[in-house]
C-alpha cells in the first residue's frame, strides 16, 4: 500500500503534497500486463491524480479524473482518484513499447506524443468542472504544473517518478507537487528554484532516502512542517494510497443492459453466457444465461431501439438525458416520476 503526506513549508508559503506510491503502481502493472514505458505512463499519471486530488478536492465524495490523449503508440491513458487515497487507471494500449531516451531512462514523452491534457473534477451533485491544456513535453509532470497555472492559476513545481526493474516489476514510485501561495517572498522562491535545479531526478531520491528524505532534499532551507493528519481520521499520520476500482459484478450485469434483447439473447446461444471486463482494473465478470435473462425490465425507443430506461438492483433507475431520443422521437417513460440518475 502507498502513502500520502501533506505538510507547509517556507513558513506557510508553500503548500506541500507527496505521495509513495510503488505497491499501487505495481498493481496496475499486474493487472494491465503493462509494458515498462506503459507502467511509467500510467503511473506518473495515476500518481499525479492523487496529488492533484489532495490540491483540489473540496468534499471526500468528488473525484478527478486525468485524461492524456496523444498520437504515441500508448494511444492516451486515464487515472481517477479521489482525496481518501484511492486511485485508478488504464491505458489503451499495455504493450506500447519504444527505444529508450539517450540517458537510459523510460521515454514517456515519446510513447504519449504529442496531445491534450484534460482534467475533469466531479461533484456529488453530478455537475463536473473540465480544464483541458495541451500536453507540453508528455513527461506528465511538466504537463500537470501547466495544467496547474493555466487551468487553476496555481504556481506549482510537479516532481514525478517511476523506476522498473529489467524485467518490468516498478521498484519505487511517487510524487511531490509543491503549491506556491500567494505572496509568497521572492527568497522563499529562490530557495525552491535552486533546490529543484540541484535535483538529479525523483526516483534516486525516493530510492535512497524513502519519501521523508527526498522531502528534506527537495525543501532543504524552507522548513517542511509536516500537517497532522490524525485530527482527520489517519492514526498514522498519513493517507493510504491504494488502487482501488469502482466496478462491481451488479455494475457489470447492468452494463448488458445497453444491449439489446437480441444481442443478450445472441451472447447466451453462442457463447452460453457473456464475460464483462473492466477497462479501469481488468476485472472479468461471467455472466450465465439465467443472469442475462433478468434483465428485462428496459424501455427502449420504438424507432431505433435506444436504452430509455431500465432500474438498477439499488432501487433506483437509469433514463436517457433529455427529452428526445437521439433519433428524433420525443421520449415517452412509464412511472416517470420514479426515474433517478
Amino acid at each position: 500500500m502507498g502513502r500520502i503526506l501533506r505538510g507547509l513549508a517556507g513558513e506557510g508559503h508553500l503548500r506541500v503534497v507527496a505521495a509513495e506510491t510503488g505497491d499501487v503502481v505495481e498493481e496496475a502493472r499486474r493487472r494491465h500486463g503493462l509494458s515498462p514505458t506503459a507502467t511509467a505512463a500510467l503511473g506518473r499519471a495515476m500518481t499525479g491524480a492523487l496529488l492533484l486530488a489532495q490540491l483540489l478536492l473540496k468534499t471526500p465524495k468528488e473525484r478527478l479524473t486525468l485524461r492524456l490523449e496523444g498520437t504515441g503508440p500508448l494511444g492516451g491513458l486515464l487515472a481517477e482518484a479521489d482525496a481518501q487515497g484511492n486511485v485508478r487507471g488504464y491505458v489503451q494500449n499495455p504493450q506500447a513499447e519504444v527505444p529508450l531516451r539517450p540517458d537510459g531512462k523510460l521515454n514517456v514523452g515519446e510513447v504519449l506524443g504529442p496531445g491534450f491534457l484534460r482534467a475533469d473534477r466531479s461533484l456529488p451533485s453530478g455537475e463536473v468542472y473540465s480544464g483541458t491544456v495541451p500536453l507540453v513535453s508528455g513527461e506528465i509532470a511538466e504537463d500537470l504544473a501547466h495544467y496547474l497555472w493555466q487551468s487553476e492559476q496555481i504556481p506549482s513545481a510537479v516532481l514525478l517518478g517511476v523506476r522498473v526493474r529489467g524485467e518490468g516489476e516498478v521498484e519505487v514510485a511517487g510524487g511531490v507537487a509543491v503549491q506556491v501561495m500567494p505572496g509568497a517572498p521572492e527568497e522563499v522562491l529562490k530557495r525552491l528554484e535552486a533546490n529543484l535545479a540541484g535535483l538529479a531526478g525523483l526516483t534516486p531520491l525516493l530510492k535512497e532516502r524513502d519519501l521523508e528524505g527526498a522531502l528534506e532534499v527537495l525543501l532543504a532551507g524552507l522548513g517542511f512542517e509536516r500537517t497532522d493528519l490524525r485530527a482527520l481520521g489517519y492514526p498514522q499520520n498519513e493517507i493510504p494510497a491504494r488502487f482501488r476500482c469502482r466496478c462491481s459484478r451488479e455494475k457489470a450485469l447492468e452494463a448488458l443492459v445497453f444491449f439489446t434483447p437480441e444481442e443478450r439473447e445472441e451472447m447466451i446461444v453462442k457463447d452460453g453466457g457473456a464475460e464483462v471486463v473492466c477497462h479501469w482494473c481488468g476485472e472479468v465478470y461471467r455472466f450465465s444465461p439465467e443472469e442475462i435473462r433478468t434483465l428485462v425490465a428496459e424501455v427502449r425507443c420504438p424507432d431505433c431501439g435506444a436504452l430509455w430506461l431500465y432500474p438498477k438492483a439499488d432501487g433506483t433507475s437509469f433514463r436517457i438525458e433529455g427529452d428526445a431520443c437521439r433519433c428524433g422521437r420525443r421520449v415517452e417513460l412509464p412511472f416517470q416520476g420514479q426515474a433517478q440518475a
